[in-house]
């Protein structure tokens, strides 16, 4: 479905939406308060915009000026982005898991004015720094119950009151800061998580992200009757885009789960229409359904299998348009018996997933649509605002990222690099003109740093990232990160991590699934008092090794494990070696476990 409303830009998005909303009852935001999830109008929504917006213009903020937000997902953050983008203010989100020395450096680097941060723990990090931020002048604090006696600190609802009176006094200002607001502006600065370095931040102007959305939701059924539970950080380029802009453009609901761990929870008390979510989450999926499976009565287990084998044999008859009678009628008594339980865990409403961030694997794709529920697999980066190509619910083809976007062209270097091309492309790197050169060639074409290919009916394959693409010493090129994604396919592994690169073999960094793990030692009487035990002990190593011969029987030879590492704690955000969309920052894996590397090669082939 098309946006409700046309705009230029993401302030004239909200007037205009909000506008027209403002007497329908139903909720343009729901979150969860003592227990239950509340809703907030459009009409609310609105007010408590325009009032955060001229407590900021009484605090001096004006166009051009820079206010970073560090928090969770809450309608406080939607209110504090809206505001800016009414004053032409240039927002830069923070993810509320980097630590102090990552978020000075951010400040430093934005100049950054004022600081909206949810809670007494963002403010406490914030406070190590803020003498020696000269920029930096007053931080708001979002939930704070208690008096706020410093100057230069201010509680959320103090800056709403003081809008208000700033209105009062000036009520023509804030629709002339919104006329002032032109598409070439800038918008935010999106600082990259930066796998290797400091992070680089990116520049994305109104315009950058309205044709975004525009083109977006010409594609992607959104409308005003969905649910869309909202768990990925706002702070990332896909959830803000998509699970935000797009979401409210077309004139959704956004439900804030309470964390990444009450998803599953949150998924039955708001029954989402659609949820935006990176692979990992059908990984999980995927890991516990099985193992309940695995639990089951040999005759339930027969009839799960039987089911996803009818699934998978129904979604690709839809697919081809022949559907037969007998195929129908089996299908309806698979869906009866298995699949309307699986749905129902999501709440029962879905209508599809959208996932991104990073590439979903075909088995998981292929394996929810045999359930019934589908999973929409996009592309893109930050510099692109961040969607180049999405699947189509309808027209999709498992294992690509969809065809290109309206308005956004895709070519494939010479070399396998994709390279995108549009009016989603970012204005560039801030105060780095040098990086921006690099990344943007003299045609417009952005360099995505991604190898892949176009295939005859236009869906874009993803193979690697350039840069990870191991070479063996014996010259063979291999892609990771297939490979992995088909070893996450396994019950017993949690995340998996290939080594190779310039190597005689390859071989594997493995965190296993310690639920999986504890099951099966409890049930084959293997002592053990924690994760290091249960690593360490030779009947679970054998398990596992038994486990990648079977899943590997089908790659080339110079692609297959010959040794591997039980790790005992997983990879996390918190620790640097994930990045907040969840993918391996492999310099930081690689450095951390450098003794085990070198010893499975130390180790010899075996």
């Amino acid at each position: 479905m098309a946006v409700l409303v046309p705009f230029s830009t993401i302030a004239e998005m909200f007037d205009r939406l909000t506008a027209k909303l403002q007497n329908e009852e139903r909720p343009a935001l729901m979150a969860k308060s003592e227990g239950s999830y509340r809703g907030i109008s459009f009409k609310q929504l609105r007010q408590d915009v325009e009032a955060f917006a001229c407590g900021l213009a009484s605090a001096g903020m004006k166009k051009g000026d820079r206010l970073a937000i560090i928090a969770e997902n809450r309608p406080e953050w939607v209110v504090a982005d809206q505001a800016c983008a009414a004053l032409g203010v240039v927002t830069v989100p923070v993810y509320p898991t980097m630590n102090a020395k990552q978020t000075e450096y951010i400040f430093r680097d934005a100049g950054v004015r004022i600081a909206v941060v949810s809670n007494r723990f963002q403010y406490t990090k914030v406070s190590k720094f803020r003498d020696a931020v000269r920029s930096l002048e007053l931080i708001v604090l979002m939930s704070d119950r208690s008096e706020v006696t410093d100057a230069r600190v201010a509680s959320y609802q103090a800056m709403i009151e003081r809008g208000r009176l700033f209105a009062e006094a000036n009520p023509e200002y804030l629709d002339l800061s919104r006329k002032m607001v032109r598409g070439s502006d800038l918008l935010t600065i999106i600082y990259t998580s930066g796998t290797t370095g400091e992070p680089k931040g990116v520049m994305l102007s109104h315009l950058n992200l309205a044709t975004n959305i525009i083109s977006a939701a010409s594609v992607i059924d959104f409308g005003p009757t969905d649910v869309i539970l909202s768990f990925l950080p706002l702070s990332h380029s896909f959830e803000r885009m998509a699970g935000y802009y797009t979401a409210m453009a077309c004139g959704g609901t956004i439900a804030y789960a309470e964390s990444v761990e009450t998803v599953r929870d949150n998924m039955l008390e708001v029954r989402p229409t659609i949820v935006t979510t990176v692979p990992r989450l059908f990984e999980r999926i995927h890991a516990r359904i099985l193992k309940k499976v695995e639990s089951d009565p040999p005759m339930r287990r027969r009839i799960f299998h039987w089911a996803i084998r009818v699934g998978r044999d129904a979604a690709s008859a839809r697919r081809r348009g022949v559907v037969n009678p007998l195929l129908s009628l089996k299908h309806a008594v698979a869906d009866k018996l298995v699949f309307s339980k699986l749905r129902a865990l999501t709440g029962g409403r879905i209508r599809y997933f959208v996932s991104g961030g990073a590439a979903l694997a075909r088995e998981f794709g292929e394996f929810f649509e045999a359930a019934g529920l589908t999973i929409i697999e996009g592309y893109g980066l930050t510099e692109t605002s961040p969607v180049i190509a999405v699947n189509r619910n309808g027209n999709h083809k498992f294992g690509s990222v969809g065809q290109p976007i309206p308005g956004v062209e895709v070519k494939v270097a010479d070399d396998g690099e994709i390279l995108a091309r549009g009016p989603n492309v970012m204005q560039g790197y801030w105060k780095q003109p040098d990086a921006t050169s690099h990344m943007i060639d003299r045609d417009h074409w952005l360099h995505t740093g991604d190898i892949g290919m176009l295939d005859a009916e236009g869906f874009l394959h993803i193979t690697d990232r350039k840069k990870n693409l191991f070479v063996s010493t014996n010259g063979k090129n291999i892609a990771p990160q297939p490979i992995e994604n088909l070893f996450l396919s396994s019950q017993y592994i949690e995340q998996f991590m290939l080594i190779g690169d310039r190597r005689t073999y390859l071989t594997a960094l493995i965190v296993p699934d310690f639920d999986a793990l504890r099951e099966y030692a409890d049930s084959n009487n293997i002592a053990y008092d924690g994760n290091a035990d249960l690593v360490g002990h030779a009947e679970i190593n054998a398990l596992i090794e038994r486990n990648i011969t079977t899943i590997q029987r089908e790659l080339s030879s110079y692609e297959r494990v010959r040794k591997f590492t039980l790790l005992e704690k997983p990879f996390t955000i918190e620790d640097g070696e994930l990045t907040p969309s969840q993918k391996v920052r492999r310099k930081v894996v690689e450095e951390r476990y450098a003794h085990l590397i070198e010893n499975m090669y130390k180790m010899g082939r075996g």
